[in-house]
């Protein structure tokens, strides 16, 4: 299964740089000026992983294939696209098919590259995205209220329970807040959803930062982690220009570079994470002599809807789940071992799947 973070900001704050070192392309043109990405350009980026290669290694796998990750580069949203401007409507558009947003702030002062409000001010870029992404789910609710409204009269019990909805989003965004903030019934949030409102989505700030500051943060990055612990939101402080010379590296090289300006990880690894839990995600395993590969599921799946994100056949026709927790897998040298120690379980239908599980799914069909 596909999840898809959407990259958003004001022109020439590095999303496209960001979005180049993520995907290790340079598939997104990263230049100058405003709009200079006019199509949405998504990357599959690999979810990083270390205990798959020891998985790998202990399976004797021939393929290794990692969980993945889409990201989606935005092209610059400004003040008005929520009306058109600079393309704005095609692009809220994208942002309307993502899981998650991430607002990429800039946090750094260079003469040689011109911001678009003239001053650095992270916060007021993201009320400038912000605002437009609430204008445009406000005009979008209320365009969809009229209709709803009609096939309330004649009796349509789902419409009358959307309506409800729509005004509890309504509420929120005429106050000048996100839907996200709207305390939505447990019973209603598969409806919620369906409203696909762009301030509904989970977010995380990306304080982009000069590569003096990748360490440390700034004042300017500061002030977005004070703002992001406020709003509930994840919050990666990230030097995209560093990501993208990295990305150019190879593992060794790499490894070299990040101790020499004192990081443990690159940046981009914590933005994955962080997305990971940003969205209640998390990994699964399968591993043989074929091949070892994660596997991405939301927390809570039970075993059938898991193996549905191998093929639907298998959750169709689940039987059971053999299952070894990664711990036992690695500490008993394998399947094999694990199931002589009696670490091996068969679980059925009702059993929820737990991050680092090894499993083996029987079905028929």
């Amino acid at each position: 299964m596909g999840f898809k973070c959407g990259i958003v900001g004001l022109p020439n704050v590095g999303k496209s740089t960001l979005f180049n070192a993520l995907t290790q392309t340079a598939a997104a043109q990263a230049a100058n000026y405003p709009f200079c990405t006019i199509e949405p350009n998504v990357g599959e980026v690999a979810v990083p992983e270390p205990r798959l290669q020891k998985l790998a290694e202990i399976a004797g796998s021939a393929n290794v294939i990692p969980a993945r990750m889409n990201f989606v580069d935005i092209a610059g949203l400004v003040k008005g696209a929520s009306q058109g401007e600079g393309l704005g409507n095609q692009f809220l558009a994208n942002i309307r098919e993502t899981d998650a947003i991430l607002y990429v702030l800039r946090c750094f002062e260079d003469g040689d590259i011109t911001h678009v409000a003239g001053k650095i001010d992270p916060l007021a870029d993201f009320e400038t995205v912000e605002t437009e992404l609430m204008l445009a789910d406000m005009d979008s609710l209320e365009k969809r209220r009229a209709n709803l409204e009609k096939k309330a009269k004649s009796g349509d019990k789902d419409a009358k329970a959307t309506i409800a909805l729509v005004d509890l989003a309504l509420a929120e965004l005429q106050e000048g807040r996100p839907a996200r903030n709207a305390d939505v019934p447990e019973d209603m949030t598969k409806e919620w959803k369906m409203l696909q409102l762009l301030t509904s989505k989970p977010v995380m700030f990306v304080a982009n930062v000069d590569e003096d500051s990748a360490g440390t943060g700034n004042a300017f990055s500061k002030v977005v982690e004070e703002r992001a612990a406020q709003d509930g939101a994840a919050c990666v402080v990230i030097s995209a220009k560093i990501e993208s010379e990295l990305a150019l590296l190879e593992d060794e090289e790499r490894a070299e570079y990040l101790a020499e300006i004192g990081l443990e990880e690159p940046g981009l690894d914590r933005l994955i994470h962080v997305g990971y839990t940003l969205l209640d995600l998390q990994t699964y395993f399968t591993a043989g002599p074929k091949e070892a590969r994660a596997w991405t599921i939301r927390k809570g799946w039970t075993a059938p809807k898991a193996a549905g994100v191998i093929h639907g056949d298998f959750e169709r026709g689940f039987i059971r789940a053999e299952t070894t927790a990664y711990d036992d897998y690695v500490s008993n040298g394998g399947e094999s071992g694990a199931r002589e120690a009696g670490k091996l379980r068969q679980e059925g239908k009702e059993y929820v799947v737990q991050d680092g599980d090894v499993m083996l799914f029987k079905f028929n069909v």
